[in-house]
């Protein structure tokens, strides 16, 4: 192979991994900056979701417990016992590591 090939190769092969880098930690820096979802979004009304899982509606959340919160949701993508981090049903947006929603599913 030429110099030139060689070298058009290891740039390209440099511009694949360093966009892989960036990509990878886009979503530690995205969390930071996610406004929180708020309680009278629409579509977190839609969902039930509370900030504070003690206010969630028992009369039409019967099966709703204080012990389900977000943070320990399989839906949460923060660390368990996190104050608050992406959910995957409020896109762009953090939840409250206390809140509750009808999706609610209890991490395995």
């Amino acid at each position: 192979m030429s110099d030139r090939r060689i070298f058009l190769k290891n740039l390209t092969n440099m511009a694949i991994v360093s966009a892989a880098a960036v990509t990878a930690g886009m979503p530690v820096l995205a969390r930071a900056d996610m406004p929180l979802v708020s309680d009278t979004d629409p579509q977190a009304k839609a969902m039930g979701y509370v900030s504070d899982t003690s206010k969630a509606d028992q009369k039409k959340f019967p099966k709703h417990t204080v012990a389900q919160k977000c943070n320990n949701c399989q839906l949460f993508q923060g660390k368990e016992g996190d104050a608050q981090g992406p959910c995957p049903l409020f896109a762009g947006k953090a939840v409250a590591g206390n809140g509750w929603c009808s999706a609610y599913m209890k991490k395995a």
